[in-house]
């Protein structure tokens, strides 16, 4: 269900609300930080009723296009502020821009709340957030996303893992906006041939390109870590979905896998299973029935 799990739940005060495995008594109140092509579904999906969760509110950056999308929804929901989202909530999704990070994390946390990320490029900078949950009693998910295995790559690593390398194929247009493919000054249009953009681990590709490895950070997280993941990253003109493969070594097993995701038609650097993902994640945490971790 998720890559990456930190943090460790206090033992709740009078008045509390407890969460609690298998399905609460009462609904946990889902509170969601961006509303864009991975809120919005998400919003969606909980606003046609899910058992054990509610769509407590959403904050964006554009309050009256977030609220022009909410129009139709069955249920009249809020556009608050950061603090505001966090108050009403017990579990926070974040699927904003980047620079809006830090101040959703640092908020969340601070209250002691499940935190969601999708921007995992942007947490692997700021590792100590996992120290203020460990503090505040709060937790991090992060979600599978458009990667697979994550599940098996934990298991290895509680052993001997000899190498995890993961091969990223996209088509062009999900790189164009990357800040290295822009610095660099690639022209990636009329490509006609795959161009390696990037050879090195996981760490150094997040800084590189912050908005498609999200995948391999995650890969490096649940594993041995980002420096020890190997990574390289492609445009490639003949192939028409995100394509990841990853490879590991390990004295208990040695797997390879590959999934190609279907871009999103209106942001191609994010797949469209990305925001099932979230669901699955949320759905996992009072599902009274589940199977894998």
């Amino acid at each position: 269900m998720f890559g990456f799990v930190v943090g460790k739940a206090k033992r709740p005060e009078s008045g509390e609300r407890r969460m609690t495995i298998g399905t609460p008594k009462k609904p946990l109140r889902v509170g969601i930080a961006g509303l864009g092509t991975v809120g919005l579904p998400v919003a969606k999906w909980l606003d046609g009723g899910v058992e054990g969760l509610e769509l407590s509110a959403v904050a964006a950056g554009n309050q009256e296009r977030a609220e022009e999308r909410l129009q139709d929804f069955n249920v009249a929901v809020p556009v608050l502020g950061i603090k505001e989202l966090v108050a009403v909530s017990d579990i926070i999704v974040e699927s904003a821009p980047p620079e809006m990070f830090v101040e959703i994390a640092e908020t969340t946390l601070k209250a002691g709340l499940l935190f969601v990320p999708l921007s995992v490029t942007s947490l692997l900078d700021r590792m100590d957030l996992v120290d203020l949950a460990r503090e505040t009693g709060a937790r991090i998910i992060v979600p599978t996303g458009a990667i697979l295995g994550l599940d098996a790559i934990r298991s290895a690593a509680l052993g001997v893992v000899h190498s995890v390398t993961m091969l990223t194929r996209k088509p062009p247009a999900g790189l164009k906006k990357a800040p290295f493919v822009i610095e660099q000054g690639i022209d990636l249009d009329g490509l006609e041939q795959p161009l390696m953009l990037f050879r090195g681990n996981a760490a150094e590709a997040a800084k590189k390109f912050p908005a498609n490895v999200n995948v391999a950070v995650a890969l490096g997280l649940a594993g041995v870590g980002p420096e020890k993941t190997d990574f390289e990253i492609w445009a490639d003109p003949g192939v028409t979905r995100n394509t990841h493969t990853i490879k590991v070594v390990a004295d208990t097993a040695n797997f390879e896998m590959t999934i190609a995701v279907q871009p999103t038609p209106d942001n191609p650097a994010t797949g469209m299973i990305v925001p099932l993902s979230v669901m699955e994640t949320l759905r996992g945490l009072v599902t009274p029935f589940k199977v894998g971790t």
